[in-house]
């Protein structure tokens, strides 16, 4: 299937904005779909005590047509030559067919880039999937609890050990910059369970526009001995004219890139993939002496030598943006593009005549909420997941009719975590005194030992400065700060607006304090506190702004922590613009009203655990 060239006078330019819009309106529907699905599920919940059965994905006999966006009607939807298909219709991917996705990704750097892979595949898709993932131990950390606080429904995850495999392919030099890593793909036969027919084997930096059902749909149409479905290579890499003397690995023609694979797992066993592809290599290996496409290599050269074995997928399957590519001849319009690879070392910065609208769709989902991607697939039934069912069964007991129902949803409402969203080698320290920043702070750990934290109920307050200044010469010592404070440069915090917040602290006392003293709990204290990891935890009714410090502070009080302001630590805000919940706050009665009555509730349940000791707390609330 040749990448013919397209009309130059189509309207490229014009046809991105159209794509673009039409994914913000996807984006609305699918928001507004998990509005009506969380309506749905609450009154399903309220009205039926069983619940379907568990087990298994199956094969159902309700199935998608090619209207609903699984079948493969490449031939009717692209207006792009060399893009017909042999047949306009083919047997579709039953409603509840599992899909199975095979991804290599090690590091900090490819946890963050599958991440957003995975939401461009869960925000099109319609059916369960099965995600493989083979990474070192990094990567398993991060995307294992990622994956376990996403608790996204009809999604099952699974684990190899790339360590492991190292040896499989260690004795392969290659230059490039995958590393060791960007050969793995050539044992999936060995490493993937043995009773997978079949897969889909991603690179981490592809983004998908479509319903990957539709590429699921595509093994249909392998004939003979085909077991691999691929794309073109669109640069001219494998042709062997980008410059002088410069002598690629041998493949068919252009060769094909290897960053979206479709593999017929046991077809692949019976030829005896493992033999054909080490044989391969070891013999070109003996004049190449590298790889410089890691993995992509091997298999064009496996291909040369037995074209029988592709089944070669229309160019909108991957569509390439590196360097020197023919990627604009695989579409016509915005509509035409179902993959988009990111497959230049430059990556987002890559030169392509539309990479606007490619980034833009990246970024979309880069910055999408995951959260709103926990959708149900109805009627099809999955694994048991207790935390998914106990955060339903809470969620189903509030009233949606409540003014304050997001206020109380909120508060149930696990997180995705990303663990070490950045590079991070932790070095725990010898005595057991680490501290965890979760703020912008620093402080002295000698604080830590002398005041007996590991075995007293402490709280150290770290006293709060704000400058007005978006630039700002940080102060190195306490000497430094006192100097800016006096000329003007900083203030305490929140002096303009909210003085009760903060002035417990005494900062009159804490500039010639050099020994940490203790000070008492007041109405609307909020400073900022090192605790101990034990400590109460924050009250999670109070989400967005207003009183989740307040009501943190007032619960240490109630639990006899010792308030210890640290004579030589201090941290700093810097200015920024307003949160949106700040902004709700001042212009939305109805959030001023439901932040009361949540507070008063609070109060209530302090009374109920605390009794008379709570007391003060009602009083002093009252006299505020």
């Amino acid at each position: 299937m040749p990448l013919s060239p397209v009309d130059p006078q189509s309207p490229m330019v014009s046809a991105v904005p159209r794509g673009h819009h039409a994914l913000e309106i996807r984006v609305r529907e699918v928001e507004e779909e998990n509005r009506t699905l969380r309506r749905q599920l609450s009154q399903s919940q309220r009205g039926h005590a069983h619940k379907p059965p568990h087990g298994h994905h199956s094969n159902q006999s309700r199935t998608y047509s090619t209207e609903e966006g699984t079948g493969d009607n490449e031939g009717q939807r692209s207006g792009a030559p060399g893009n017909s298909t042999d047949c306009a219709q083919h047997p579709p991917v039953d409603k509840c067919e599992t899909i199975h996705v095979a991804i290599v990704c090690a590091g900090y750097n490819a946890s963050r880039d599958v991440v957003t892979l995975v939401k461009s595949v869960l925000f099109h898709r319609r059916n369960p999937l099965h995600f493989h993932f083979i990474t070192d131990s990094i990567a398993q950390q991060i995307l294992a609890s990622l994956f376990h606080t996403w608790m996204v429904p009809a999604v099952r995850v699974d684990f190899y050990d790339a360590d492991e495999l190292k040896s499989e392919v260690s004795w392969i030099p290659n230059k490039h910059y995958s590393g060791i890593y960007g050969l793995m793909k050539l044992v999936l036969t060995k490493t993937l369970p043995s009773d997978l027919e079949r897969v889909i084997v991603l690179d981490t930096d592809i983004t998908f526009a479509t319903d990957i059902a539709e590429l699921w749909a595509v093994f249909h149409k392998f004939k003979g001995q085909q077991v691999l479905g691929v794309v073109e290579n669109q640069s001219d890499w494998y042709l062997g004219n980008l410059w002088k003397n410069h002598r690629p690995w041998p493949a068919l023609g252009r060769g094909f890139n290897t960053g979206v694979i479709l593999l017929l797992l046991d077809r692949l066993r019976k030829l005896k993939w493992e033999q054909m592809w080490r044989l391969t290599a070891e013999r070109e290996l003996m004049s190449m002496l590298s790889t410089s496409l890691a993995d992509q290599d091997i298999f064009n050269a496996v291909f040369k030598q037995n074209p029988f074995l592709v089944y070669q997928l229309p160019c909108f399957w991957n569509v390439q943006l590196s360097d020197h590519t023919r990627s604009e001849k695989c579409y016509k319009d915005v509509s035409d593009l179902k993959v988009i690879h990111w497959n230049s070392p430059k990556k987002l910065r890559v030169k392509n005549k539309h990479v606007e609208f490619f980034r833009n769709l990246y970024l979309t989902f880069l910055e999408y909420d995951g959260n709103l991607l926990r959708r149900e697939l109805f009627g099809c039934p999955s694994e048991a997941d207790h935390n998914s069912e106990n955060l339903q069964k809470k969620l189903s007991e509030l009233d949606e009719d409540d003014p304050c129902y997001e206020f109380r949803r909120e508060r149930f409402t696990v997180h995705r975590t990303h663990l070490y969203f950045l590079h991070y080698e932790p070095e725990p320290a010898s005595d057991s005194t680490d501290v965890t920043l979760v703020a912008q702070l620093s402080m002295d750990r000698k604080s830590v030992v002398q005041l007996d934290m590991a075995n007293t109920k402490k709280a150290l307050i770290v006293p709060a400065f704000e400058t007005l200044r978006y630039r700002l010469s940080f102060p190195k010592s306490k000497a430094e700060l006192l100097t800016q404070l006096d000329m003007g440069t900083l203030f305490t915090f929140r002096y303009h607006v909210w003085t009760k917040g903060h002035a417990p602290t005494n900062f009159a006392k804490w500039r010639t304090a050099t020994t940490p003293y203790r000070v008492q709990w007041e109405a609307d204290f909020e400073p900022y506190v090192v605790v101990r990891r034990n400590c109460p935890e924050y009250d999670r009714r109070f989400v967005g702004f207003g009183w989740n410090k307040v009501a943190h502070i007032m619960e240490l009080d109630a639990q006899e922590y010792e308030f210890v302001v640290l004579p030589n630590a201090y941290m700093i805000h810097m200015p920024h613009a307003p949160s949106f919940d700040i902004t709700k706050f001042r212009s939305n009665k109805q959030y001023r009203v439901c932040l009361k009555t949540l507070k008063e509730e609070f109060q209530q349940n302090m009374s109920r655990r605390y009794g008379f000791a709570a007391l003060k707390y009602m009083t002093a609330e009252n006299n505020s």
